[in-house]
């Protein structure tokens, strides 16, 4: 499938429970981009429960171990050309 993807398309992969971190490694193989987050794994290693930072330093670890970086939130912006916008307060 990823090679039907336009070239001009931003596309990410994420995977649910013990499989998240297998697809951090095959999205980025893949050319695409990685989500984490306790939203979809609970885990860190089996019976450990994570804290969110956690699995984001993982994923990091595997990106950078893979010979791709992970950007920072401007530069997701910008390659998503998104504004950034100040919090909505009630």
């Amino acid at each position: 499938m990823v090679n039907n993807v336009p070239d001009d398309w931003n596309w990410s992969a994420f995977s649910l429970g013990r499989d998240q971190m297998a697809y951090v490694a095959a999205s980025v193989l893949a050319g695409g981009n990685v989500r984490v987050g306790l939203e979809d794994n609970l885990y860190l290693d089996k019976g450990v429960l994570a804290e969110n930072w956690q699995l984001v330093e993982r994923a990091g670890t595997i990106v950078s171990n893979l010979g791709a970086r992970v950007i920072t939130p401007a530069e997701v912006r910008e390659k998503l050309g998104l504004q950034k916008r100040a919090p909505i307060t009630k």
